[in-house]
């Protein structure tokens, strides 16, 4: 008979093997076979009886576990200098967990009975359960300025590159941290701030060069005016919330809910999981729950908290760093869906049919448990076949069913025909001292789409069940483009020997046709380009003006309140709606519904330039190191000042300066979107494939100056030792003009055909 393990081995077996730990796996470890399988599954059910083990379907886990961001105290240090910490928010039954605090050298020191707020990551060390590294201390938030480092006699002073900013920083001695004159810095607050002369500073980072790629995103956060620093009274709030428990709300802790996200997310506020729908008036459709954090439930209408993240109404991405809306402690731990912990949420409960159809949906607030933290790319390869240890025991139970589902959207999806547009999105890569490494395209894996479409359908549920309860809420709007761009459109669109149809009302299907037509074509860039400059800009909205992008007349956005505001209000509305509590919709927020509109759609154009500009900085300071190289692109814009060009192998838009294409010249055509030459009939117009030579890169603007050297293979004409040099500009316009009229005349041709 083989020997059975005791609880304790099966418990640190489980500890030992997190990823291993359904009963085949535990049976196979002890060598238990057979009939003795039998005495086994009795262990296991009185673990879980007794609160030591949690099942998850077909695996165990261990519920005691910290949450990754949590509130520490400090304690002395040991005899070996050692640096430990007592967690503040363990609610555990057995032994507290030891927690060492690793410091970094740019830290503050820290002593016996601080309060810090830290990031955990768990370890099996005999002396430890988890390290922490310190996010900041609880209660101090000192100020903080970017500058440029001036150095003095003793220290020196710090002047803000923010124009705003007349008042400049003086650093002492002991508070410089190396820095050296004319270097971009980061300094905080040292002490109050004295009723007569500077305030004092210390620099707490030295970021080099204002030039320099490291720089350049705090740079144009400045610039663009994105708040990057929380009032005090605001990390007061944040600090002070705790998590939410069961209380009134649905236990959904037993479904799994998992969250798929990019591999360097720093919090997850959407979870999903999917199901074959048992009720047979729907045959061969689908159960699917879509369950987001309960941002309402911590950030109350009117507290500090709500006032700031109104303010910022979103957060800001950067390739090296992002701005939240939020406060760590919210953004990072409370309202984010981490593994193993339970969190609060308000959930949809969706039922589709077999074509992808919705036939109902109910919003539940709910307390959610979340068996696992994946992302795309080991989602797609579990799906394709190449499942890891954290991905093979939820790919029947979980992935499959999900996959499921989102076939059967894809067919709703293609009857609906939203704009389909081909435009790669690039990634830059940073390496440590923060230039970049490299300028890579995103993959588009099924395992986007799936949560893409979920995301969509909670959205829509979000905007029918508010406009069903004559709720106020913010829509996502996005108007049909203007008559104007349409027959821009159409015209590029004939200049490529293709057609959009003009005289009928505008549908996604026939922008779709002509993208279609132009797939696997040399215009196929062009078309996808000029479709998305055809389009007017999404902005939100208390009326509803339909979202003409995806094909859908009630959109709102639902789906990401830790980052976005609108979601927050969409949250408050539902809550308001269904009676669940008194942190819904308040009157005030109702009856500055339209300026909440105006003043959040601002501040998502704002982080989109600030993003924009940060990226060309850090493909000019890129490809600064390339001058005078060669490189392949298109055409993508006209202007009378030049053309621009976007480079294939990093998407960078440089400009083609009129003055360098020679002594000719150049009449604009905005109608027809070209410059042609005067004198050789030379035309550049958008889409054309060519050949550039990087002549100069601006790290600090972004710019990129390029010099034309082939068009459509063909090489450039010399026209700089012409003989009609001293022609008047009227005569070259009006001949200019002529080729411009016999191009058209061509382009009737082709249309009469």
């Amino acid at each position: 008979m083989t020997r059975i393990p005791s609880k304790q081995e099966i418990l640190e077996w489980i500890s030992a093997h997190p990823t291993q730990t359904s009963k085949r796996d535990i049976a196979k470890a002890f060598g238990i076979k057979g009939a003795d399988r039998i005495d086994l599954k009795r262990l296991l059910k009185e673990l879980e009886s007794e609160g030591h083990l949690e099942k998850r379907k077909r695996s165990y886990r261990d519920p005691d576990r910290l949450p990754p961001v949590s509130i520490l105290q400090v304690k002395a240090p040991n005899d070996d200098g050692d640096l430990f910490a007592r967690p503040l928010e363990w609610h555990g039954e057995g032994v507290e967990p030891i927690v060492l605090v690793i410091p970094r050298a740019s830290d503050p020191a820290l002593g016996e009975g601080d309060r810090i707020l830290a990031r955990l990551s768990l370890v099996k060390e005999e002396d430890h359960n988890y390290e922490a590294r310190l996010i900041r201390r609880i209660g101090t938030n000192p100020r903080r300025v970017l500058g440029v480092f001036r150095a003095g006699a003793e220290g020196g002073r710090i002047v803000p590159i923010d124009k705003a900013a007349a008042t400049e920083w003086l650093v002492p001695e002991n508070g410089v941290h190396g820095a050296r004159d004319g270097e971009l810095v980061e300094a905080e607050q040292a002490g109050p701030k004295g009723r007569l002369g500077l305030p004092k500073a210390k620099i707490v980072e030295r970021l080099g060069d204002p030039s320099a790629p490291k720089a350049v995103s705090l740079i144009a956060i400045h610039q663009h005016g994105i708040p990057d620093t929380f009032p005090d009274a605001v990390i007061e709030e944040a600090d002070k919330a705790k998590p939410k428990g069961l209380a009134s709300r649905e236990d959904l802790r037993d479904l799994p809910l998992v969250t798929i996200d990019p591999s360097d997310a720093r919090d997850h506020d959407d979870a999903c999981y999917a199901q074959a729908d048992d009720d047979p008036k729907n045959s061969g459709g689908h159960v699917i729950w879509v369950a987001i954090a309960d941002v309402a439930a911590y950030v109350r209408p009117g507290s500090a908290l709500d006032r700031e993240a109104r303010k910022r109404g979103n957060s800001s991405y950067f390739p090296d760093r992002v701005v939240p809306m939020l406060p760590d402690r919210l953004s990072g731990d409370l309202c984010s869906l981490h593994e193993g912990v339970p969190r609060a949420c308000i959930a949809v409960r969706i039922q589709i049919d077999s074509d992808g159809h919705k036939v109902g949906h109910r919003f539940v607030r709910g307390l959610m448990r979340s068996p696992a933290s994946l992302h795309y790319g080991e989602v797609q390869d579990a799906v394709e076949g190449n499942p890891n240890d954290g991905t093979a025991p939820l790919l029947d139970p979980v992935l499959k069913p999900l996959y499921a589902a989102y076939g059967a959207l894809k067919q709703a999806r293609e009857h609906r025909q939203p704009l389909d547009l081909d435009l790669p999105e690039r990634r830059i890569i940073l390496g440590d001292d923060g230039t970049v490494e490299s300028v890579a395209f995103r993959d588009r894996l099924d395992a986007h789409r799936l949560i893409e479409e979920f995301m969509i359908l909670a959205n829509v549920c979000a905007a029918e069940t508010l406009t069903q309860k004559r709720s106020p809420l913010l829509f996502r709007v996005h108007e049909e483009p203007s008559p104007e761009k349409l027959d821009a459109l159409r015209e590029t669109a004939q200049a490529a020997g293709l057609n959009l149809a003009k005289g009928q009302v505008l549908k996604t299907r026939h922008l779709n046709a002509l993208l279609d037509s132009a797939a696997g074509t040399d215009e196929a860039e062009l078309i996808n380009i000029s479709t998305l400059r055809a389009m007017t800009q999404a902005y939100y909205s208390p009326e509803n003006f339909g979202h003409f992008g995806l094909a859908l007349q009630n959109y709102a956005h639902f789906t990401s309140p830790i980052r976005r505001y609108a979601d927050l209000i969409v949250h408050r509305a539902l809550i308001s709606a269904h009676g669940w509590g008194d942190d819904g919709l308040d009157t005030a927020q109702i009856e500055r519904m339209e300026d909440t509109a105006t003043h959040i759609s601002e501040t998502e154009r704002r982080s989109m330039m600030a993003e924009r500009d940060t990226t060309d900085r850090y493909l000019a300071a890129y490809l600064s190191e390339r001058v005078g190289n060669e490189f392949s692109g298109r055409v993508s814009g006209i202007a009378r000042f030049g053309a621009f060009v976007k480079l294939d192998e990093t998407g960078a838009d440089g400009l083609v300066p009129v003055r360098s294409l020679g002594r000719e010249f150049f009449h604009f055509d905005r109608e027809a979107g070209t410059l042609m030459g005067s004198d050789t009939g030379l035309t550049i117009a958008i889409g054309q494939r060519v050949t550039v030579r990087l002549a100069q890169a601006t790290p600090i603007t972004g710019g990129l100056e390029l010099e034309l050297l082939s068009i459509n293979d063909q090489a450039m004409p010399r026209t700089g030792h012409r003989s009609s040099a001293g022609r008047s500009p009227r005569r070259k316009t009006v001949k200019a003009k002529r080729r411009s009229d016999k191009v058209k005349r061509k382009v009737d041709r082709k249309r009469r055909r």
